[in-house]
């Protein structure tokens, strides 16, 4: 479509994006009412704020269209979500809005690059693997009632309560032990800017063992009565599957502290280990994708990572 124009997403354009992202999922999922998609959960508000300059907004005869986002964790990127007014499918706007994601890719330097699509959808899979991502294994996103606060096995403490530099300091050692270069800096700095939720620090005599950034309640990623685990991670070594339990019972634990219902988080399949783990926990898969990378390398899902996350 050569009338359609392209630009940095601004606040003004959060409303309309919000509705367009959910009328597109809604009706991709054929949802009796699509705008109904994602429930009180703001994707769209939390990407912007997040990072302001790595949305992007297609916009057609002055009516926005579609959207797009960006997310860098250091050496890692990924994007979405990817939406489209369900009208204008099939007419290119989903490339005019993927061209400038890989432009900002290029000029941040990702060395890794990924999304989570629609296993599905060959259309989805096609489109993705036309910009060089290659589909792998799957990822399940994964949801557990918590019904009581679990026993407390970890020690842990709260980013919000503590020395910001030193933790953050700590949380690269432990991602960039998994995969050079990844750093979820920027995302535990949103979470805290913003009030989506708080990053939880499991300690082991001293030393970061393990960390979550959470997001809670409604506005936020999670929505109401749910903690949504963004990403988390366990130190690599021998206590590894030991610690991501005691992780998960540090996520737990600040869930029923916030009065969430719910902990919700997405492990990738070929981290075989954890994806067990969590099953073994009572944590069954509420949606279902496939991880799609960029080069056709695992970069941090690997069987001896144990890491929650989601590139949705």
């Amino acid at each position: 479509m050569s009338d359609v124009q392209v630009r940095t997403i601004e606040e003004r354009d959060l409303p309309e994006a919000d509705r367009i992202f959910r009328l597109a999922f809604g009706t991709f999922l054929r949802l009796p009412d699509p705008l109904a998609f994602g429930g009180d959960s703001s994707f769209v508000r939390a990407r912007f704020l997040a990072n302001p300059g790595a949305g992007f907004v297609a916009t057609r005869g002055g009516e926005l269209v579609g959207s797009n986002f960006a997310v860098r964790w250091g050496s890692f990127g990924f994007f979405g979500p990817l939406s489209v007014r369900p009208d204008l499918w099939n007419g290119g706007v989903g490339r005019r809005l993927l061209d400038p994601v890989m432009a900002l890719f290029e000029r941040w330097g990702i060395r890794h690059a990924g999304l989570f699509t629609f296993a599905e959808s060959a259309k989805h899979v096609g489109l993705y693997g036309s910009y060089g991502f290659y589909p792998r294994f799957l990822t399940a996103i994964m949801s557990k009632a918590i019904t009581a606060p679990p026993a407390a096995t970890a020690r842990w403490s709260r980013f919000s309560q503590g020395a910001p530099a030193a933790a953050l300091a700590r949380c690269r050692e432990i991602t960039n032990a998994l995969y050079d270069g990844l750093d979820l800096t920027d995302e535990i700095r949103a979470v805290a800017t913003h009030g989506f939720g708080d990053t939880v620090l499991v300690e082991d005599g001293g030393r970061l063992a393990a960390f979550a950034v959470c997001h809670v309640g409604a506005g936020t990623e999670a929505g109401s009565d749910q903690c949504f685990v963004k990403f988390g991670a366990v130190r690599p070594g021998p206590d590894a599957s030991a610690d991501f339990e005691r992780l998960l019972d540090a996520c737990e634990a600040f869930a029923a502290g916030c009065g969430a219902g719910t902990v919700m988080g997405g492990t990738n399949l070929a981290r075989e280990a954890a994806y067990r783990r969590m099953r073994a926990r009572g944590y069954r898969t509420v949606i279902q994708g496939v991880a799609m990378h960029r080069p056709n390398e695992p970069a941090y899902s690997r069987p001896d990572v144990f890491a929650i996350d989601d590139w949705r």
